[in-house]
């Protein structure tokens, strides 16, 4: 099977691409387009306090998990069908989150929008990465829907500020109904059709169940252990079912004769490398978005509108930093580009951590969210072109459904991690003296951060300099 189908090539790509990046900046957005708005859902539908983080953590939870199974079905039932199906999934779930008049409803929606989420990312990385031949056409594409996604982490936060001031926050949920609604019929006009079945391949039921049950468990756990206390029943319990169910998992995709995972990708070493990469850059730099937004508002008093016009100007970096990967990827290679971007990324991050007190202006952050934004930006590119070189067309799909979930398992363990971290010291105390334990927490998770980063560069080190080239397409079971 050719890199790039006949029916693709010509003009009809060029709007393949803005196509694809908008997508991609609708489940970028997601992430973090409800953190301002939480405490006005909060209020409106008498969330109490501490359970408010259900709404960000449904949407994690299911995202992350159903991820894996995302990516298979995309090479199983075709690209263009899954991504259609994951953005009327995205519409409808909006939909009912913005009318929702409970607790419980608004939770469920996020839940399935997370759903949607984890089918949306792997199907538009696999269309980028079938439709653009490897190298540089590959490269500069990945580049502008990474700056698409990147961006989005933080427009997320600006857009959810102006949304919430100005509408309600039930505007954060209905925004992505006319966006995702429009992109899923423009995706029939212009996106070319799912070729015709190859050789018949099974689903990998049990392979599927097991996966998706132990990667939902697993995140979730990580994501309530802060909130319920790492000792508790239901954590502990998830915990043990998750590791049950992955085991189980491995054993099965090693017995399989068409596993959903099949562990020969792994001997992909960029492959692995990516997949490693993407686990340690949204542990770090992924997690920062979510304490810029503390900080703000519960140490600076920021308003919603006032945090998300905050983040314009780290949005700016991250973008500019995501072309600057492309282009230093074609240059100077993957391996020294991915370096690079760690290295820019640790030092903006420490400077960063000098604007983490609760005495300082956000002319203090400025420095550091500039230059940890480029950072950040030429990372993000890098680490799906590593993700994505070498691998077969037809496995791009649940390539890209393994890095999607260490992504999303690396946010989780992050903000797990740091947010503990970040609390050590509040406990007991308000006012003032509460503001400054915040500030001094968060100081020390920036900091913290930064150290992440430098793991991310040692490992991008083991990459090739070199990228093997694109592996022939291997020959399914009947």
């Amino acid at each position: 099977m050719s890199a790039l189908p006949r029916q693709a090539a010509g003009p009809r790509l060029g709007w393949v691409l803005p196509l694809l990046a908008l997508a991609q900046l609708i489940y970028s957005l997601d992430l973090n387009i409800v953190f301002v708005a939480l405490p006005e859902i909060g209020a409106d539908l008498g969330f109490p306090g501490q359970t408010q983080q259900l709404v960000v953590s449904a949407y994690v939870v299911f995202a992350g998990g159903f991820l894996l199974l995302g990516g298979r079905a995309a090479d199983l039932l075709g690209r263009r069908r899954v991504f259609v199906l994951a953005l009327a999934l995205y519409a409808v779930s909006s939909l009912a989150g913005g009318l929702a008049p409970t607790p419980a409803t608004i939770i469920v929606a996020r839940a399935v929008q997370g759903i949607g989420g984890a089918l949306l990312l792997p199907s538009t990385l696999s269309l980028i990465n079938t439709l653009f031949p490897e190298g540089p056409k590959r490269n500069r594409a990945l580049a502008v829907w990474g700056g698409a996604g990147a961006s989005g982490l933080t427009i997320g936060a600006l857009l959810g500020g102006v949304l919430t001031e100005n509408f309600g926050w039930p505007a954060v949920f209905y925004v992505n109904v006319p966006l995702a609604g429009l992109v899923a019929l423009a995706a029939l006009a212009v996106i070319p059709r799912d070729p015709a079945r190859g050789p018949r391949r099974r689903f990998d039921l049990p392979g599927s169940l097991t996966v998706t049950g132990g990667a939902t468990l697993l995140v979730f756990a990580l994501v309530q252990g802060p909130e319920q206390g790492w000792g508790s029943g239901l954590v502990l319990g998830a915990f043990a079912l998750s590791a049950v169910l992955l085991v189980a998992f491995a054993v099965i995709e090693r017995r399989s004769a068409d596993p959903l995972m099949p562990f020969r990708l792994f001997g992909n070493r960029s492959l692995t490398i990516g997949m490693s990469v993407t686990f340690i850059y949204m542990a770090t730099f992924g997690v920062l978005p979510y304490f810029l937004t503390v900080l703000m508002q519960s140490v600076h008093g920021y308003s919603a509108l006032q945090t998300g016009l905050a983040f314009l100007v780290p949005s700016l970096a991250i973008a500019t930093g995501t072309q600057l990967g492309e282009r230093l990827t074609t240059r100077i290679g993957l391996r020294t580009t991915l370096v690079g971007g760690f290295a820019v990324g640790v030092v903006g991050t420490a400077v960063m951590a000098i604007g983490f007190d609760a005495g300082a202006g956000y002319g203090l952050l400025v420095p550091g969210l500039v230059v940890s934004g480029v950072g950040q930006g030429v990372v993000w590119t890098a680490m799906w072109i590593a993700a994505a070189t070498g691998t077969a067309a037809a496995e791009q799909g649940v390539a890209n459904g393994i890095a999607s979930t260490a992504l999303n398992i690396g946010n989780a363990i992050g903000l797990a991690v740091f947010t503990a971290l970040a609390d050590l010291g509040t406990g007991g105390k308000t006012g003032e003296d509460l503001r400054a334990a915040t500030a001094d927490g968060e100081f020390l998770v920036a900091l913290l951060t930064a150290a992440g980063m430098v793991l991310g560069l040692l490992v991008s080190l083991a990459l090739a300099r070199k990228p093997a080239a694109a592996p022939a397409e291997p020959v399914a079971a009947a």
